[in-house]
């Protein structure tokens, strides 16, 4: 198999299909567990396929925007009127300030302290979440070259809690490719039961048991994901290319800000009433 941290320079095609490397760090800190400390980068460790279109107004062509309407009045809601609610039933909420949820938000993490080394064999892929690249930082490659490779030869993992942006994370912290990866987790509470799934009682005869190894056996190789490919994506690319080279593209008109007009989407303009409430405090 490749080694999955291999990269290649991007394409120098807006379109898709280019492959980049990990990028600019997310977040920057420290690994640490008894008296070792590991300076490091979290990079991502992967890049979604699927292929995003913007949704365009037909007649000249201008990008669609997502606005806060109230239902009942048929009316924008300015980002001063938008508050947060958790809904404990049909048209039911408890409200939540912004200053109550900062309340209680974790204090981002400067350090992801190991609190124990676990089999990864032993962590079901239910519990699996998303994975990221470790980066060593200035000073910390040999440290970081030594727990890669003895994580590797031990077949453990560190696990730990991490705190990104606003939330806390299970990690596991593995050597990957002769990288370390971190790996956010599932908690125990996030995973639903299998249930009746998991139905039992049916009698299994040895002769079908023995059928069933042998077209496993016969089925079994070794795991290649460059073996597979996203055919539709790649089909969707294949056609984005081809358009570019026979039709000119569509150009949206430039739009005069109004004045007065706050953000239009959601994240902007909860972001926009976090900025005023901070200065409210000062």
């Amino acid at each position: 198999m490749k080694n999955r941290g291999s990269t290649r320079p991007p394409s120098a095609s807006p379109l898709p299909g280019g492959q980049e490397g990990p990028g600019q760090a997310i977040w920057s800190g420290t690994i640490s567990f008894s008296l070792v400390a590991i300076p490091v980068h979290l990079v991502r460790a992967v890049e979604p396929g699927r292929v995003s279109f913007h949704l365009l107004h037909r007649q000249d062509y201008s990008p669609l925007q997502r606005r806060m309407v109230c239902p009942r009045e048929g009316q924008i809601v300015p980002p001063e009127e938008i508050v947060r609610g958790y809904e404990i039933g049909p048209d039911n909420y408890i409200l939540v300030t912004d200053e109550e949820l900062e309340s209680v938000s974790p204090e981002r993490s400067r350090t992801i302290e190991i609190v124990e080394f676990i089999d990864m064999a032993e962590v079901d892929p239910l519990f699996y979440d998303h994975p990221y690249y470790l980066v060593p930082a200035k000073g910390g490659e040999k440290a970081y070259c030594l727990l890669v490779e003895v994580l590797l030869r031990t077949n453990k993992a560190g696990l730990a809690k991490f705190v990104l942006g606003e939330r806390e994370y299970l990690v596991a912290i593995a050597s990957t490719a002769g990288a370390l990866s971190l790996i956010t987790l599932h908690y125990g509470e996030e995973v639903l039961p299998a249930g009746e799934i998991a139905a039992g009682g049916h009698a299994v005869g040895p002769d079908d048991r023995g059928r069933l190894r042998k077209i496993i056996r016969g089925m079994t190789a070794d795991f290649d994901p460059d073996r597979f490919a996203d055919e539709r994506r790649a089909k969707i690319v294949k056609l984005l290319r081809k358009k570019q080279k026979e039709q000119a593209p569509v150009e949206a008109p430039a739009l005069e800000e109004r004045e007065g007009e706050g953000p239009v989407d959601l994240i902007a303009a909860l972001e926009e009433s976090m900025r005023e409430a901070k200065k409210s405090r000062r």
